[in-house]
């Protein structure tokens, strides 16, 4: 037997003033499109805003449904329409944000498993990394240089 150890290095902000101004004002989109989530049974709210490669800004939000495997995730929203519309331009920053509607979300809500796989492979496929900032209402901010800190065993298109 070998055992092996995986470590990640995550970078944590005490607040958004922190962040340089990119990725400050990236994060403040989060949070308006975040504001805007259709999210009647859950009442957690997601933003997502990407920044592509050519400057473009892509915003998603969560979007449920009362079955609830229909719905789908802020990340994803914004990945799936910014691979749609922009194929082949590398997402160079992403910056999540969460929030509550039952209390005050103050923890760093990093993206749920689905969305790290689809993150995944965007970034796998672009063959760069994708700085990924996320916070919940307010408070710290974690970043993350690459997916592979949050997911560091990732399945993709080799194992196929």
């Amino acid at each position: 037997m070998k055992e092996i150890e995986i470590t990640s290095t995550l970078q944590i902000y005490d607040s958004i003033e922190e962040l340089s101004e990119e990725a400050r004002e990236l994060m403040l989109q989060s949070f308006k499109i975040r504001d805007k989530a259709y999210a009647p049974y859950s009442e957690f709210l997601v933003g997502a805003a990407l920044l592509l490669e050519n400057g473009e800004v892509i915003l998603g939000n969560n979007q449920e449904n009362a079955c609830y495997p229909s719905g789908l995730c802020a990340e994803r929203t914004a990945m799936y329409y910014a691979g749609a519309n922009f194929p082949g331009v590398p997402v160079v920053r992403m910056a999540l944000s969460a929030k509550s509607l039952k209390y005050q979300l103050l923890t760093p809500t990093p993206p749920c498993g689905s969305c790290r796989q689809a993150i995944a492979e965007y970034e796998s496929n672009q063959k760069k990394p994708i700085e990924i900032f996320f916070m919940g209402e307010t408070g710290k901010v974690v970043k993350s240089d690459s997916l592979a800190n949050l997911l560091p065993l990732i399945f993709d298109k080799s194992y196929l």
